[in-house]
């Protein structure tokens, strides 16, 4: 589980250089608990506070489970939890032993599933157990610290949710937990994938209860990751608010644009057709879930607003037309920077693309404009040199009309004679 490795020295980093990194709300939802479904498990994160970057949710696309942290105790403290949990997951540990871990950290919090596994959680929380059987009938049950515990096999969720202070919805937690788990409950026994349930029940608990900053989900099946999309950029702050609007898009012809840019648009400016608002908890189902036109994008190289979002429609809807071709989503790349849509960088070519058609993903790794510039020079068909001399030829013509100009009276007097 070579994976976790890069993940943990990341996360290492992270709480050295920051006094708080814990998620208030860690989610785990398995529907398909043979693993055959490739939505049908699913896990996330997200907070109120600062600081929520993906390290708060660790994930082994080889081993397909998801480890998520948080908790009231000090970042020492959650940290050592997490590695030692990692290192029982490595040894083939249950999720039950794996999250008791945190048990013995004071104020850790530690929630471990996958869908061969099942989930348990462990440690510091408050948080619901959801099961669903075969005949329809869904428990909801309540926890407070120790162990709880989804068993491998059983179709169900956990969700830990408290509110962290300062929020205005301080107060809320309680009552959005158990409502939220009731929710979850109802969409497995209705036959929701793990993903959508996992997107709908962060938007709930954004919206009622205001631990909404991403964090991001991961679907522990399909080893997909909103990895960045979500997390805040810099240090100390938090990341994008899930009940707030991330993109719009037409629902005729698919054109796409990420927010703040999106605001700039009523219409669809290819068709005129009307826009859809897509909020960041929806979002976040699109890029988790798994369909036969879907495509996981990441996007490198600059940080400005809006560029993930709007690279990421741009690619979806190249591939839709021309399949997983390097050269045809950098063309279709170009024309969006070209028309304004992308801006901050400059234009991409093939070799800039990394494509993995097997996996339905890609890799965009853009170069920033410097000097504040928001588009690239025009390219133009003749030699700067040739600029050059026809700018020279210009000068001198300039200052011959500027000289008839003040010795016209002269001249002309010059030239009756």
């Amino acid at each position: 589980m070579r994976i976790f490795e890069p993940l943990a020295v990341f996360f290492i980093v992270i709480l050295i250089c920051m006094s708080s990194v814990a998620a208030t709300c860690n989610i785990i939802i398995i529907t398909d608990p043979t693993g055959k479904d490739p939505n049908g498990a699913a896990a996330g994160s997200m907070s109120f506070a600062e600081n929520m970057f993906q390290s708060t949710f660790l994930m082994s696309k080889e081993n397909h489970f998801a480890v998520l942290s948080g908790g009231t105790g000090s970042s020492d403290s959650r940290l050592d939890s997490i590695i030692e949990a990692v290192a029982s997951l490595k040894e083939n540990s249950t999720a039950a032993a794996a999250a008791s871990i945190a048990n013995k950290y004071s104020g850790a919090r530690l929630l471990v599933g996958g869908p061969q596994i099942g989930a348990a959680i462990g440690g510091s929380f408050d948080a619901y157990l959801i099961t669903v059987e075969g005949n329809s009938s869904i428990t909801v049950t309540p926890y407070s610290s120790g162990t709880a515990v989804l068993q491998p096999g059983q179709k169900g969720a956990i969700i830990h949710l408290r509110n962290t202070a300062g929020n205005p919805l301080y107060g809320t937690a309680d009552k959005v937990r158990k409502e939220t788990a009731m929710n979850i409950g109802k969409m497995i026994r209705d036959g929701y994938p793990a993903t959508t349930i996992l997107s709908e029940a962060m938007g709930e608990v954004a919206k009622d209860s205001g631990e909404k900053y991403g964090g991001g989900g991961d679907n522990l099946v399909s080893g997909i990751t909103t990895g960045d999309m979500f997390t805040p950029k810099d240090m100390n702050q938090t990341g994008y608010a899930m009940d707030e609007p991330y993109s719009k898009t037409c629902k005729n012809c698919g054109w796409g644009m990420g927010y703040p840019s999106a605001e700039n648009y009523n219409v669809c400016p290819v068709c005129n057709g009307e826009l859809k608002i897509i909020y960041a908890y929806e979002a976040l189902g699109d890029a988790i879930t798994v369909s036969k036109d879907s495509v996981s994008v990441s996007v490198y190289g600059s940080d400005e607003p809006g560029l993930a979002s709007t690279t990421s429609d741009v690619v979806k809807s190249s591939v839709a037309s021309n399949g997983y071709d390097a050269t045809a989503i950098a063309n279709s790349i170009n024309k969006a920077i070209s028309k304004g849509y992308i801006v901050g960088v400059d234009y991409v070519e093939p070799k800039d693309l990394n494509v993995k058609e097997d996996s339905k993903a890609v890799g965009v790794y853009y170069t920033a404009l410097i000097n504040d510039r928001t588009s690239p020079a025009w390219e133009l068909p003749i030699d700067s040199n040739v600029l050059t001399i026809l700018g020279s030829i210009q000068t001198v013509i300039g200052v011959i009309l500027i000289l008839l100009v003040i010795f016209r009276s002269r001249l002309l007097k010059s030239f009756k004679k």
